[in-house]
């Protein structure tokens, strides 16, 4: 069976493994097509198409892009962007900038907590530009001061806990625009970790679709065979496309692998044809 994963991190954002590894990992699997997302970077995309050409594995350059609205953080897939596109970029090293400003606050909270950690040792850890919390939570895995990723998250990182510190973003219409310009596909990510506050799902996808939204990320790992039901009728009510990830992290989302998610994920390879349509590919 030919398998699609569409949703995947590298070291050169908060995943563990090298884009090399994560092509290897995905042969493995039998996956046939990917797309490595990185968080607001897509350095790692160059190092992937050339592992993926030894073993006939197709690599769509993508990326995975922080936006705000309101409280709530939503992520914005790009795919078949131009990924040597100046502009693009450059925005995405103004968000990388943000977080650099964060970080160090991140690590004075956490000092101040009484745990022993310094910036020095995230960036170690890190190995790339893209230091964000997960690099953050993988050193306090590595203290034993928590044992996984989301309890670090649900001590200390996340909003409201103690080590928060909020960052500069752009609005979802912004960031889905960035990847418009560059000549992609904007997918809403992971509609299951959305905070709708007052309004609904569909409310919120109608608002995106105005904005230039093209699809929504229905196959997800953690996505409940109900949940993946209700997204993939959305997309069809609303005329979006519909993609799907295994949101591949490594050390950070141990229980996530490359292709199978959880283990019963299943990305229809067919929704690549109909992406591929959309930016004029087939």
């Amino acid at each position: 069976m030919s398998r699609l994963d569409l949703h995947l991190h590298t070291t050169h954002s908060d995943g563990s493994h090298t884009p090399s590894e994560v092509i290897g990992l995905a042969h493995q699997a039998g996956v046939t097509a990917l797309a490595i997302t990185d968080h607001d970077i897509m350095t790692g995309v160059a190092e992937a198409i050339t592992a993926a050409e030894l073993c006939g594995i197709e690599v769509i350059p993508g990326v995975e892009v922080s936006s705000i609205s309101g409280r709530s953080e939503l992520h914005i897939l790009g795919y078949f962007l131009d990924w040597h596109n100046a502009v693009l970029n450059e925005r995405f090293k103004a968000l990388r900038d943000s977080r650099h400003r964060r970080n160090p606050q991140i690590i004075e909270r956490l000092q101040s907590l009484g745990i022993d950690i310094t910036y020095e040792e995230v960036r170690a850890l890190a190995g790339s530009d893209s230091v964000g919390r997960p690099h953050i939570a993988r050193a306090l895995m590595n203290k034993q001061v928590v044992s996984s990723a989301k309890e670090a998250f649900d001590r200390f990182l996340a909003d409201g806990k103690p080590a928060y510190v909020p960052r500069d973003l752009p609005s979802p219409a912004e960031a889905i625009q960035w990847i418009k310009a560059a000549g992609g596909l904007a997918v809403l990510a992971h509609p299951t970790w959305v905070k709708l506050a007052d309004r609904t799902l569909i409310e919120l996808l109608r608002d995106l679709k105005s904005a230039g939204l093209d699809g929504v990320e229905v196959y997800y790992s953690t996505h409940a065979a109900r949940q993946t039901r209700e997204y993939l009728s959305l997309a069809q009510q609303l005329g979006l496309l519909v993609t799907g990830g295994s949101d591949f992290h490594g050390l950070t989302k141990p229980d996530i692998d490359v292709g199978i998610g959880k283990g019963t994920l299943h990305v229809p390879t067919s929704l690549l044809t109909k992406m591929k349509a959309a930016v004029g590919r087939v």
